[in-house]
């Protein structure tokens, strides 16, 4: 091979210095590639909080590279023959996160918020081997997901706080959930004092009530059942009210792990803490009523009853929560 002059291998040392070779221009090419996939997302972004994806946009968008931003997304099932109610609640939630980070001073393209319905991405969910729903998995922008990217969807629930937590520990990425307005909780309370007022001002001349020992007592054993039974737990990491399975079609509304609970599961036990206080409340009045022997006697055996009866219901919850427990009463 003859040797170049001088002059003409300077000229090609110096094209390839400001060229920079064979890989800079795959690297160019990777930015052009990427630079379109992100003003793409914020295009879609500044459209809608979530980007809905058939199979063709999740390859395109999430699963290849380049790719310097995180994408959330949401695996569900809203189409109505689907008969998935969490789908639709834990759906609420999501749109509220998005439209908080969407409308949050903070916003930038580090993170976006998608969502691949199975009738129009069903593809992506034999890909990905996933065959329930809802589900949110994280895809970072560096790697593929690892087992904490995966959001626990039974053990924290589907609120927004909750998915905003997961959110900044996956990402980095703090998002202050902003929920619209709700108007019920001042609506019930103005109800409530409007109607104590109205008692109050008929009955002003005789406000014995007020001292009414049943009365207080029924609203206090309301109170503390209502606390017994899990309902600040349901507040705090909002549930799905039970669990449907997408191939069976079995609903459950007991959950298998006692670290979670369902909205119908508390429901169920304040039922049968109730039953058990029933009881209770009638073996007193049994004993301590001027009743004569056969109204008492018949009020001391339905109580025993409905206490066996309920207790029984409850220890056989316990034991389908706490797996190994030893201990049974009249049903397992």
């Amino acid at each position: 091979m003859a040797a170049l002059p001088v002059p003409l291998l300077s000229l090609v040392l110096l094209l390839l210095a400001g060229c920079g070779g064979p890989g800079a221009a795959g690297q160019r090419r990777k930015e052009m590639v990427l630079s379109e996939k992100v003003n793409q997302l914020m295009e879609w972004a500044s459209k809608r909080s979530v980007i809905r994806m058939n199979g063709d946009k999740f390859r395109r968008l999430v699963k290849a590279p380049p790719r310097n931003y995180s994408v959330i997304v949401m695996f569900t099932a809203l189409q109505p023959h689907r008969q998935c109610v969490v789908c639709k609640q834990a759906d609420e939630e999501y749109q509220i996160l998005a439209n908080s980070w969407r409308y949050s001073s903070a916003f930038t393209n580090r993170i976006f918020f998608a969502m691949v319905d199975f009738d129009e991405g069903s593809d992506v969910f034999q890909m990905l081997n996933m065959n329930s729903a809802p589900t949110f998995i994280n895809f970072p922008a560096k790697g593929k997901p690892k087992r904490g990217d995966t959001y626990e969807l039974q053990v924290r629930g589907f609120a927004a706080e909750q998915l905003a937590r997961w959110v900044a520990d996956r990402t980095d990425v703090h998002i202050r959930v902003i929920r619209p307005p709700n108007y019920a909780g001042p609506l019930m309370l103005g109800l409530l004092l409007a109607v104590i007022g109205g008692l109050v001002y008929l009955r002003g001349s005789n406000l014995d009530f007020l001292y009414n020992k049943t009365g207080w007592a029924f609203a206090a054993l309301c109170f503390v059942l209502a606390m017994t039974s899990g309902q600040m737990w349901n507040h705090i990491r909002g549930p799905p009210y039970a669990h449907k399975n997408p191939h069976t079609g079995q609903v459950n509304y007991i959950h298998g792990s006692s670290q979670a609970q369902f909205v119908a599961e508390t429901h169920i036990v304040l039922l049968f803490n109730g039953g058990v206080t029933l009881g209770m409340v009638l073996l007193h009045e049994a004993a301590t009523s001027d009743m004569d022997v056969g109204k008492r006697k018949i009020m001391c055996i339905a109580g025993i009853g409905l206490v066996v009866l309920f207790f029984s219901w409850l220890l056989s919850v316990f034991r389908s929560k706490y797996h190994g427990y030893p201990y049974s009463f009249l049903m397992s």
